[in-house]
């Protein structure tokens, strides 16, 4: 049986076990995730530990820290990170390749303090501006929206000039250094940016140079439980979900 036509199978299969009036046995199911899908966790996370019974347990670092924790041998049973990332991790057999399902793609954004003039980044010539302008910018250290961004301003033919502008945020959300006023700009995840408090979301990346990253789950070899880690699988990749993923800036992978 192919990958598809086997996850497809297991994935129904779990649905309809945990569509059932509880579970057999309650199990405990520790997730890495990156804070682009924290949100909907959040929010998807207590509806599947009510409907299961089972519990869920998380990590939350940039994907690329999550990456390196799983080939670095951390224990976990579900991983929610970029598709690009769960692949290379089934490569190198850390994770089940037949398990990747996709939840849902974010494009990038920028942010200012709340209340602050939201600058022009409609165009991609208004955006080079917007960037030239600002007194500082602030992108992720280790997640995909600061590597890419680091390049654009290559391929912007800005990179000398913004090199003294660009801040390295910490893990998590760094809107929040926008939103305390310590920085002016703040470049993420769309789905990262809304959840801050204090902080106004300017709008997407103009198209031509806008990066769409698809986020997705998957199962560790090591997973204790499989039954119960693919429900949770089911559950957050089944069409009832999608509403949640798009209220939390992420648009449906389906």
């Amino acid at each position: 049986m192919k990958a598809r036509q086997w996850l497809a199978a297991t994935v129904l299969s779990a649905a309809l076990v945990g569509a059932q009036a509880g579970t057999a046995s309650a199990a405990e199911i520790k997730v890495l995730a990156t804070h682009a899908v924290q949100e909907i966790m959040e929010t998807l996370g207590p509806q599947f530990e009510k409907a299961s019974g089972h519990k869920l347990v998380f990590g939350y670092d940039p994907s690329a820290a999550v990456r390196r924790q799983i080939e670095q041998g951390a224990a976990f049973d579900v991983a929610i990170i970029t598709r690009a990332a769960l692949e290379d991790l089934a490569k190198k057999g850390k994770l089940q390749a037949a398990t990747i399902a996709d939840i849902g793609k974010s494009g990038l954004g920028v942010a200012v303090k709340k209340g602050a003039p939201k600058p022009d980044i409609s165009t991609v010539e208004a955006f080079k501006r917007t960037l030239l302008a600002a007194k500082s910018v602030v992108r992720s250290t280790e997640g995909a929206s600061g590597a890419y961004f680091e390049k654009l301003l290559g391929r912007l033919g800005i990179a000398d000039e913004m090199k003294d502008k660009v801040r390295l945020g910490p893990s998590g959300r760094i809107s929040e250094m926008a939103a305390r006023g310590e920085v002016e700009l703040a470049v993420q995840q769309i789905s990262e940016i809304l959840p801050v408090k204090g902080a106004d979301f300017v709008g997407p990346f103009p198209a031509e140079i806008q990066l769409y990253t698809l986020f997705s789950i998957g199962l560790g070899t090591g997973a204790k439980d499989t039954k119960a880690a693919m429900e949770l699988v089911a559950f957050v990749t089944a069409p009832a979900a999608a509403a949640v993923v798009k209220s939390k800036g992420l648009e449906p992978a389906n």
